[in-house]
């Protein structure tokens, strides 16, 4: 007798070439699961140019471009969408509200406020038009990463879920950038003098960054947060620092350390924080894992819980763990597509999703 039929592989356009995507495409080629039919490019010198080889692995016979109307006309199941961040809100709103109206579902890590889209921070310019849009379509539009994202909202609301009681849970990624290529110098100030004053700085920013989960958080416990603060503290070095991207020089921030505070009845319950530094030694004194490079949930309550992930590569290829965080957030969004396609059409968070055991990865 036959055996049940394999599910038809997902037809995929990506879009997004640069750190992250760049990880993911070799993923894709080889998985059983999906089929790479677009690739698009926001950099004009990547245009036409094959989409493996600007991955590093070689011609695939996927063409990059820049024409995202050429793309929509593939009709794929999902765009896969890691585009830059929202300081490009207006390019990001116009390539995923293209794919949307024309009903395709769309799973990002771009657009970090639509972690949360609830979120009262979030510009009714950057909601709006994504919801007329899924509407328009009849499609889905989720955005997750590893932090903000899995990390910071599924890993402690799945923790949560064995305790009678929860006096606070925080969320902790404690990384090293001593390797790390993307940009945290106007982000983060990380390499910057001590007096200049980061984007993240500014309180609402940092809050609209990154802190979509901690709203969300207490939306799926029930309760709704009084307020929420931000802390910001700094760290210079003593001594040059050597990093992927050159030295950092003696007097310059090495390590960053900020909070986002979910406070209800007066106290801080719900917490995100963040300990990034460049080298083992910097910043000795501020919270580190029992491992290097981990994300760490520790919950207060009945029972407290701790738990740290490692993201790793150990294929000897040398790279490192921001690496393989990069990867891991840019896979959590590919393996949500079938589950985000069976979704009725408009926003989706963690709270509306399956488990997503990544199928086809065992082969």
């Amino acid at each position: 007798m036959a055996g049940p039929e394999s599910p038809r592989r997902k037809r995929v356009v990506i879009w997004g070439t640069g750190f992250v995507g760049k990880l993911v495409i070799p993923e894709i080629v080889r998985h059983p699961g999906f089929e790479l039919v677009g690739v698009g490019v926001n950099d004009p010198a990547k245009e036409g140019k094959d989409a493996g080889e600007i991955s590093g692995i070689g011609p695939i016979g996927v063409a990059a471009t820049s024409d995202v109307d050429a793309l929509v006309a593939l009709r794929p199941d999902a765009l896969v969408h890691y585009g830059p961040t929202a300081a490009y809100a207006d390019d990001n709103i116009r390539v995923i509200g293209a794919f949307l109206r024309a009903g395709i579902d769309v799973c990002s890590t771009a657009m970090t406020p639509w972690v949360w889209p609830s979120m009262t921070l979030n510009p009714p310019a950057w909601v709006d038009p994504i919801t007329e849009a899924c509407a328009a379509g009849g499609a889905s539009c989720f955005t997750t990463g590893i932090d903000p994202g899995f990390a910071n909202d599924l890993f402690p609301m799945t923790l949560m879920g064995l305790c009678g009681e929860v006096r606070s849970v925080r969320a902790l990624e404690i990384l090293d950038y001593v390797n790390y290529e993307g940009d945290y110098e106007n982000e983060m100030g990380i390499g910057e003098p001590p007096e200049f004053t980061p984007l993240l700085q500014h309180p609402d920013i940092l809050v609209m960054s990154w802190g979509a989960t901690v709203p969300m958080i207490a939306h799926a416990v029930g309760i709704e947060l009084d307020e929420i603060t931000t802390t910001w503290d700094k760290w210079t070095t003593d001594k040059p620092i050597t990093t992927a991207k050159g030295v950092i020089e003696p007097g310059r921030v090495a390590a960053i350390h900020f909070t986002i505070n979910g406070v209800y009845r007066g106290e801080t319950r719900i917490q995100l924080e963040h300990v990034n530094r460049l080298g083992p030694d910097a910043a000795p004194g501020w919270p580190r894992g029992t491992q290097d490079d981990v994300y760490r949930v520790e919950i207060e309550g009945s029972p407290s819980i701790t738990q740290e992930t490692a993201f790793r590569f150990t294929d000897g290829s040398g790279r490192d763990a921001s690496t393989a965080g990069c990867l891991a957030t840019g896979l959590r969004a590919l393996n949500a597509v079938p589950a985000v396609n069976a979704l009725p059409p408009g926003w989706v968070t963690p709270l509306d999703l399956p488990l997503i055991p990544g199928a086809g990865t065992i082969r």
